[in-house]
């Protein structure tokens, strides 16, 4: 069974989304996250 944990935040181009994806990436989490601007959601 693997232990890698995965999380997925949308909305995550900017704001409240942005700094809860970059939160959960400083705990290891590997962080999937959705945004309407392609550009902005890297």
């Amino acid at each position: 069974m693997s232990t890698a944990r995965t999380a997925l935040v949308t909305g995550a181009n900017r704001g409240i989304g942005f700094e809860v994806a970059r939160r959960l990436a400083e705990t290891g989490l590997s962080v999937l996250l959705g945004s309407r601007d392609r550009g902005r959601g890297s």
